[in-house]
């Protein structure tokens, strides 16, 4: 939620197609218990007297509030800050706040300083909790830390990891490279006991969720996460020719980039290792068909659109292609 209006009227929403800025903690979206939270961090805030940050005139403190919710319906706060200088004031006036709400178990600030249209920055400082949100979908476990990746919408989510699960399920594939891997969600749900997984995430935060779930399902043995790179990774180890330095070359890649897609250079890659084939996930069709136009040996076995995104013109797109 953007933080709009002041620091003694401060409005979780966006701004109107007329310029005001207009709360959107009742939108019917959100779970119930969602809402009432939302609704009363804004009044809490507006105790603070935390300046929201403007835009325009590049002033104020408070940028975002992100609130993430399991099934349970714990909750994990986090708050979005210019610098450090607010922390003390939320400190200070969180026990008032978590009396009230006791099902927000974890509360972090994180410091974004630049002015530009970056959600959250490097630096995140835990005030309240153990840093863990679990979440169960399709009987597996996944974890959200502070900063990890996690589907917006978890039931479709679980629809979008069972139907990768289903293609997978009687291709004849025991390597697995899951790229963009998140927490872990595509690579853990397409596992069984024959095959090897590597997990390859730039958050270590994720693959520290990735990491903590495949410990909890018994399957470290066969699992390896690493927060690198997903491009460096496979640009390295399309040319590597030392086996032992390496896993064993793909038998599929999961990809779940985010919007700007896998780009030309990574499919570039993608096609030097020639994987038999690639579950693709996507959330931006146009960069998808130019990823596909990339991947030329490779002819579309699957597709199915999922509604990641209600009321929205945005869509989750999932392939599987196959090698021709």
């Amino acid at each position: 939620m953007v933080v709009l209006g002041t620091s003694s009227k401060p409005i979780l929403g966006i701004i109107s197609p007329k310029g005001l800025a207009t709360s959107l903690c009742d939108c019917p979206l959100y779970p119930e218990d969602m809402q009432q939270i939302l609704k009363d961090l804004e009044t809490w805030l507006a105790t603070l007297n935390i300046a929201p940050y403007d835009v325009k005139r590049r002033q104020g403190e408070l940028k975002y509030v992100l609130l993430n919710r399991n099934e349970q319906g714990l909750f994990m706060l986090r708050f979005v800050l210019r610098s450090t200088i607010p922390i003390p004031v939320i400190t200070a006036a969180l026990p008032h706040l978590l009396a009230t709400q006791t099902q927000i178990q974890t509360v972090s600030v994180n410091i974004q300083a630049l002015h530009a249209a970056i959600l959250e920055g490097p630096e995140e400082q835990v005030l309240h909790g153990d840093q863990w949100l679990r979440q169960t979908l399709n009987g597996i476990p996944l974890y959200q830390r502070p900063k990890g990746f996690f589907q917006t919408n978890p039931q479709m989510a679980a629809k979008l990891y069972a139907t990768a699960a289903q293609w997978l399920s009687n291709l004849e594939v025991n390597e697995v490279w899951d790229l963009f891997c998140g927490s872990g969600g595509f690579g853990l749900h397409c596992l069984h006991p024959e095959r090897r997984l590597t997990g390859i995430e730039i958050e270590p935060e994720a693959i520290a969720c990735a990491t903590r779930s495949a410990e909890e399902l018994g399957v470290l043995a066969q699992v390896r996460f690493s927060a690198l790179d997903s491009a460096t990774f496979a640009g390295h180890h399309s040319e590597d020719e030392n086996q032992t330095s390496r896993p064993a070359t793909p038998d599929i890649v999961i990809v779940n980039p985010p919007r700007r897609g896998l780009g030309q250079a990574l499919c570039h890659d993608l096609a030097n290792i020639n994987a038999p084939y690639i579950l693709y996930s996507s959330c931006n069709a146009h960069t998808l068909a130019k990823d596909l136009q990339q991947l030329g040996q490779y002819r579309i076995q699957h597709v199915q659109l999922f509604d990641m995104f209600p009321n929205t013109a945005h869509y989750e797109v999932l392939l599987l292609l196959t090698r021709l």
